[in-house]
């Protein structure tokens, strides 16, 4: 049960010892003291420390129906945006790359710290002459192009909340984010480029604040507008400006004042099974504290004297908490060198991802196991030689777990064969990765999450709240949660209670709502959300586990696996599967297709986990949804078949896949089976 393995040796034990409280504490303070905070004459305490009181956690209050209240380095000030660009500057090193920006079209940009610096001082005092101060909250609803990263540390810099928006998201979706979050300015642009054109978006702009909200004005970053058209882009007299004309004439020098280490940096929205998405609010102090330290832990070269050979590239969407992390705040606070790049992977062709590696000598390369499972599919048989990959350090996925046929995949024909995959565990809720395998390690189990960081910690737990033995399915939860965790949800602090510290209230554990196990090794692998689990005539089944077997298969490239209720059994199996190459075929045909394969592919999971995991039904479609993080959005997939209200779409990257499932399932099943 101890699981695949690949490579020697371990450098570290598979199993840390958890650091006691204090010692967990002072591991925070010692990772804060990296970050530059105000100076405090004599210090905030008796400590000398520039905060009075490290950490503070009062335990939920059932009663209120209110979550913890939870600090760290109360009493200590700084300023996010100073420590990602200015302290840098300071310290000689502007004329380091901060960013390699390649737009889908092929435009290029490379800016250094020092001209970060000064943009980023220049959107501050933009921001202030339109009103903009401290509390404020600013939503961004722009693709992933300098201006974004630029707006958004301008954002925290003085104080005010951030709140990115996904540029595919529709203008309903970008309404809600507006309006819940009470938002003073919208920062948008006139259009984005996707897969090889030039995509409107203004217009989805106009309509999410047409309605009733407290936008004072729209800001609009000029993408895809020839100079001498912009007149046709509909501005509104009043509201709407040019991010080019406001920020012509301000100065490109601004003082950054310190905040407190609770102050409020950005609401980063996540999309439940039921109702409305939830704004997690995440502070300042604690969560760059995390994000740069546990950036610096997994990605920076071991060697210190190396890491200005640096080149990160995290693939990730600006507005996803993993961009946030680990493509903004932590990447910029350690001073290093990445790369962002607006369009698809497969624009104009499948190797655009590889052009952009080999051109900018990327060394680390985290991205999505649905990214790795659709390069398995351009690319078959490996990477062409022609693309020279030999830059790559170090691998690493994000957004769920991944299935080990794309994990073996990804280091064989990416990494060489060698690279280290740190396979992370996280959510936005916590801000920072929770679980990975060190990248300092030789040995990896490939689909394993490992365990804790140094810092925090986590279990896997029965509903009772009893550790499950090797083996057994429970529930992950944090136990000792790092200084990234969210405070709350914004004007909604009930539902942070009940989404995330209800179950287990009297243990003080943070809920992560996925489901997982032990090995024999202690390590933990990560099972999918608890939604998503399966019973099977009393079987507790994975849907990953069963994905990942699916995905073996030479014609399979993607998998998702739902369950649907059935009277014998509970639970049966619904497979959607994406083929491959020769495999592959049109939605008209799918329905015939999966009676094709279905025996097959049965027969192959049944001799992977047994047959107790069959799938009952096999069903062939083009695509599954995914959101923006690539995680399958499994339960969209029980409401297709069995036909019922869909939920929460808001979230996805592929929102046509629906409409294409739904025609496969109208051709293939009968009107007792799906009335859609």
């Amino acid at each position: 049960m101890g699981g695949e393995t690949v490579g020697v040796t371990l450098t570290e034990s598979p199993v840390r010892v958890p650091l006691t409280e204090d010692e967990r504490i002072a591991f925070w303070e010692a990772a804060a003291l990296r970050l530059d905070w105000e100076e405090v004459p004599g210090g905030s305490s008796s400590t000398g420390k520039p905060w009075h009181t490290a950490h503070r956690f009062i335990p939920a209050d059932a009663q209120a129906g209110a979550g913890p209240q939870i600090s760290w380095f109360d009493g200590g000030r700084l300023n996010v945006a100073y420590n990602c660009v200015d302290r840098h500057v300071a310290a000689g090193r502007g004329d380091k790359v901060a960013l390699f920006f390649e737009g889908e079209p092929g435009d290029r940009r490379t800016i250094t710290y020092v001209d970060l610096q000064r943009e980023v001082s220049k959107a501050a005092n933009a921001l202030l002459d339109l009103g903009i101060g401290k509390g404020d909250r600013v939503v961004i609803y722009l693709p992933v192009i300098p201006e974004t990263v630029i707006i958004t540390l301008a954002v925290a810099r003085i104080g005010a909340i951030h709140s990115l928006v996904f540029g595919g998201f529709s203008a309903e979706a970008l309404r809600f984010r507006v309006e819940d979050t009470g938002a003073k300015l919208l920062v948008t642009t006139d259009g984005q480029f996707r897969r090889g054109v030039a995509v409107s978006v203004k217009e989805n702009a106009d309509a999410a604040v047409a309605g009733d909200n407290a936008i004072e004005h729209v800001l609009v970053v000029n993408r895809t507008t020839a100079p001498e058209q912009l007149d046709t882009v509909p501005m509104t007299a009043g509201r709407d400006l040019w991010w080019h004309d406001a920020v012509a004439h301000v100065s490109d020098v601004h003082e950054p004042e310190a905040f407190d280490a609770e102050t409020p940096l950005f609401i980063m929205y996540t999309s439940g099974t039921t109702g409305k998405p939830k704004g997690l609010v995440h502070t300042s102090g604690g969560y760059l504290t995390q994000a740069s330290w546990s950036f610096e832990h997994l990605f920076s070269n071991p060697d210190p004297a190396l890491r200005d050979s640096d080149v990160h590239w995290c693939t990730a969407d600006l507005a996803w908490v993993t961009a946030h992390t680990y493509e903004l705040y932590g990447p910029l606070s350690n001073g290093a060198t990445q790369v962002i790049f607006e369009g698809t992977p497969n624009t104009p062709h499948p190797g655009r991802h590889f052009e952009v590696i080999e051109r900018y000598r990327v060394t680390q390369y985290y991205t999505a196991p649905t990214l790795v499972r659709s390069l398995m599919g351009w690319f078959p048989d490996g990477v062409p030689d022609t693309y020279d990959l030999s830059s790559i350090r170090l691998l690493g996925t994000v957004g769920e777990a991944v299935n080990p046929e794309a994990w073996r995949w990804f280091r064989s024909h990416i990494g060489a064969g060698t690279a280290p995959v740190v396979d992370t565990w996280w959510q936005s809720e916590t801000g920072a990765t929770i679980l990975s395998p060190a990248p300092t390690d030789t040995e990896f189990k490939p689909g394993c999450a490992a365990r804790p960081l140094p810092g925090v910690g986590t279990r896997v737990v029965d509903e009772a709240g009893n550790t499950v033995p090797p083996g057994v399915h429970g529930f992950i939860v944090v136990d000792a949660p790092g200084p990234a965790i969210a405070r709350t949800v914004w004007g909604n602090p009930r539902r942070y209670f009940d989404s995330y510290w209800r179950q287990y209230q009297d243990q003080g554990w943070f809920l992560a709502g996925d489901g997982a196990k032990y090995d024999d090794d202690g390590d933990i692998w990560i099972l999918g959300r608890v939604d998503d689990t399966l019973n099977v005539s009393g079987h507790l089944l994975s849907t990953i586990e069963i994905e990942s077997a699916l995905v073996t298969h030479p014609d399979v490239v993607e998998a998702g696996v739902c369950p649907v209720a059935d009277p014998k059994t509970g639970h049966a199996i619904v497979a959607f599967v994406v083929l491959q190459g020769a495999a592959a075929i049109s939605s008209v045909a799918a329905h015939r297709a999966s009676e094709d394969i279905a025996a097959d592919l049965r027969d192959h999971v049944a001799k992977a986990i047994g047959p107790i995991a069959k799938p009952r039904d096999v069903v062939v479609v083009a695509d599954v949804p995914k959101t923006r993080s690539g995680k399958i959005m499994r339960r969209l997939l029980t409401q297709l078949f069995e036909g019922t209200e869909l939920g929460d779409t808001t979230s996805l990257q592929n929102e046509p896949s629906i409409a294409g499932i739904q025609q496969v399932l109208r051709e293939r099943l009968t009107p007792e089976k799906y009335q859609k």
